[in-house]
Formats: structure tokens, C-alpha cells, sequence
């Protein structure tokens, strides 16, 4: 059964869009504190409540976006103007029957359709868009996945076709970890697409992320590089500036363009790429929405974040320019226990600590390793900025004792 929840302090919004968030998880969150400083009525969605964004939008519904009758319902009910994805388990196909009845669809339902798979998104930037990417194959079943291990060859990365969060990825380094790597995969898939990706493993230099904004009225934009580290496809740990050189980036920036451009819509897209150690630029992955490693942007590192960039594009407001402003780096708090209980959290070590800020999510269940909070440090433009990120991953332990993040 759906359940809905209304604050009666609010009213019905101040005369602006109406917005339908599917998905509300931490990202979620910044995004609906975004829209209420402009005024907006957001109804949030997940599957379970008291998710992040439940907690600071006006209403919220409770039901598993992939049962398609129930996202009719909810979406039949509160006559959104626009729907903000903001997960991939979603029924997608039906975004684009909202989209014709005139639901505004952020980004577009064509870029939300191909990029919840991941076999859309890289058959479209590696086979239409001849953008440079890991070789890769997809198996249905371990015989077909065994062949394609024989293929690519050892070591490489083993993807579900849908997931987030790193969920079901594995490095495998020989045939005895094929097994267990096809399993992980399986169980690790969102929604009902139980197939696998397997890919070549890039002897990356580093990862890097590009947040693009498109505009319907103005052209795109790209904001500063974002360096990120992640583990398991999962993200620990972000920053800017990132050092790439003036031709590197032209290169990211155009694949970002292209594949934003084919997709169509507007809004902001974390554009993944690896940086090799010859200076070659490797189309990743893409989310048409904020990007984990965009988090380093509530720290003060551009004029703008994240979710106010995200939130300009969508309603059609102006952004005058996107620039760095400070040094910064992220680094996420990571629970060590499993508790259906609220963690309690210690705050007093990180913020003894000058241009550091904590953000908790509020999740109310925790698991092992499950990111419950980001650290956020910045200081002043040239600072040596790997400083700056051994002290985010230090405080980031202080505040529910994980163990120290591994060097890389």
C-alpha cells in the first residue's frame, strides 16, 4: 500500500512547478533543499520511508517505482509538472507516455530510458557515437560469460546491466573467480535485467568526472573536473582542482557533448572518464542526474553546486558562469555496523577542524559500509589539494570510527 505523508504547516507551493522526485536518497536530499529555496512543492518517492529527501520535501509516497501501475497512480495523483529521476530502478518506459502528455522528464525520458542500462548507454557512446571506450561483451548466462572472459582476458570488471553504488561489481584476475564474480553480479542487479556486462580493465593513471549542464536556452556548460576514487564501483572519495591537461579536457568535453546531445533533455550529467597514463581520455559511464562525486561542490569548491546547477537547468533559469572558487575535497563516512536503528554520530572531531563541514544523510538503517555522511574540506585556490584530501579521509573516520581509508 502507498503511503503518503503531508507536513500541514505547508501549503500548496508558492504558484511554481509542481516536481515528483523518483528516488531520494542522499543526492536526492540537496536536490529538494535546492528546490525549496526557490519555492518549489516537491512530493518525494522511494521504497521505503524516511529516506533523505522524505525528510525535507513537502509530501512523500512509498512504493517500488518498478511496479509501473503504482508510479501511475502516484504520478496520476499529484499531477506533477515535472519528474526528476533520481535512481535507476525505475519502470522508465512509462516516463515516456508522461513525457507526452506534456510532464516536463529531467533529463528527457530518452536519456533516463537508456542510461537506468548499461547496454544502452555504451552501445550508444562506443557503436553510434564512435566514442573510445573498454572493450566489452554481455552474458546472460555463465557459458556465455565464460567466453567472453576468454575474449577480453585477465584482469577485468564484471558490471550488472543495471545497478548503482558499485553494487555487484568485481575485478576478476583468473578463471577461479569467474563463479563467484557472475553470482555477485546477478544478485547485485536492480529490477528485473538479469544480464552482465564485462569489460576490459583500463590501466588507468586516474578516474575523473565531468558534470555537464545542458540548457534548453543557452548553451552547454562544464564545470571544473572532478577527481574521484572509488572501490568496488562505489564512491570514497572526490576533488577539485583535478590536473588534466588543456587537450585532455577538450576531449572529455567534447564525448560529454556528444553523448549528452544524443540523449537529449536538460539538467546536469555526471560524465565518467578514465585518465590513462599516456594521457588518453576512456568514456566511462554517464548518470543523468547529480553525480556522487559531485558532492565536493557543496564544499564550497564552485560558485554554484551540484544541485542548484541541476535545479537551473531543469526550471530554465539562468546560470550566469560555473567557476572554481576554493580547493576541496570529499571523503565518505562509511558504517561499520549493521543497525535498524539511527547511528549516533561524533561531530566535535571534524568540525574542531577550520573549512570543514559534515553532511549526514539521515539514513535510518545502516549496513556495513553503507555511505552515511560526507566530509567536505576546502581552503584557498592553490593549496596542495592531496592535503586537503588526507584531511577529509581522516576526519571521515572520526565520525562513526571506520577504519582508515586505504592509501592509493
Amino acid at each position: 500500500m502507498n503511503k503518503v505523508i503531508k507536513h500541514p504547516s505547508l501549503g500548496e507551493g508558492l504558484g511554481g512547478p509542481k516536481i515528483l522526485l523518483l528516488g531520494s536518497g542522499e543526492l536526492g536530499k540537496e536536490f529538494v533543499i535546492a528546490a525549496k529555496r526557490k519555492g518549489i512543492y516537491v512530493v518525494a518517492c522511494d521504497r521505503y520511508a524516511g529516506a533523505p529527501a522524505m525528510q525535507v520535501a513537502d509530501e512523500y509516497e512509498v512504493f517500488s517505482m518498478l511496479d509501473g501501475d503504482a508510479l501511475e497512480a502516484v504520478v496520476r495523483k499529484h499531477q506533477p509538472d515535472i519528474i526528476v529521476p533520481e535512481i535507476e530502478a525505475i519502470r522508465t518506459e512509462r516516463l515516456f507516455k508522461f513525457e507526452e502528455e506534456g510532464i516536463q522528464v529531467v533529463p528527457s525520458a530518452r536519456a533516463v530510458n537508456y542510461t537506468m542500462n548499461r547496454r544502452a548507454i555504451r552501445d550508444l557512446a562506443a557503436r553510434e557515437l564512435g566514442l573510445r571506450t573498454a572493450k566489452y561483451f554481455y552474458a546472460k548466462t555463465f557459458e556465455e560469460f565464460k567466453k567472453a572472459a576468454d575474449e577480453i582476458g585477465f584482469p577485468c570488471v564484471v558490471k550488472p546491466l543495471m545497478s548503482s553504488s558499485g553494487h555487484g561489481q568485481s575485478y576478476v584476475h583468473n578463471d577461479d573467480e569467474l563463479a563467484e564474480a557472475f553470482r555477485e553480479a546477478m544478485e547485485g542487479s536492480r529490477g528485473d535485467v538479469k544480464e552482465v556486462i564485462i569489460e576490459e580493465f583500463i590501466d588507468f593513471e586516474s578516474e575523473f568526472t565531468l558534470l555537464t549542464v545542458t540548457q534548453k536556452n543557452a548553451p552547454t556548460l562544464f564545470c571544473p573536473p572532478i577527481g574521484h576514487v572509488q572501490k568496488g564501483g562505489d564512491y570514497r572519495e572526490s576533488w577539485q582542482p583535478y590536473q588534466i591537461s588543456d587537450e585532455a579536457l577538450k576531449q572529455a568535453q567534447h564525448m560529454a557533448d556528444e553523448v549528452t546531445r544524443a540523449l537529449t533533455g536538460y539538467g546536469i550529467w555526471g560524465v565518467e572518464f578514465f585518465l590513462t597514463r599516456q594521457g588518453e581520455v576512456i568514456f566511462s559511464e554517464l548518470s543523468p542526474r547529480p553525480h556522487d562525486t559531485g558532492m565536493v561542490t557543496l564544499g564550497h569548491t564552485t560558485n554554484l553546486s551540484e544541485f542548484e546547477l541541476h535545479l537551473r537547468a531543469v526550471l530554465g533559469l539562468p546560470i550566469a558562469s560555473i567557476k572554481l572558487e576554493h580547493a576541496g575535497a570529499s571523503a565518505v563516512v562509511l558504517s561499520p555496523v549493521e543497525s535498524h536503528e539511527p547511528l549516533k554520530y561524533n561531530l566535535m572531531d571534524a568540525l574542531h577542524e577550520e573549512n570543514t563541514r559534515v553532511r549526514i544523510f539521515g539514513k535510518p538503517e545502516a549496513h556495513v559500509g553503507r555511505r552515511m555522511g560526507v566530509v567536505l574540506c576546502y581552503d584557498e585556490l592553490g593549496t596542495d589539494v592531496n592535503t586537503i584530501r588526507d584531511k577529509a579521509k581522516r576526519l571521515a573516520t572520526t565520525v562513526l570510527g571506520t577504519e582508515p581509508y586505504m592509501k592509493k
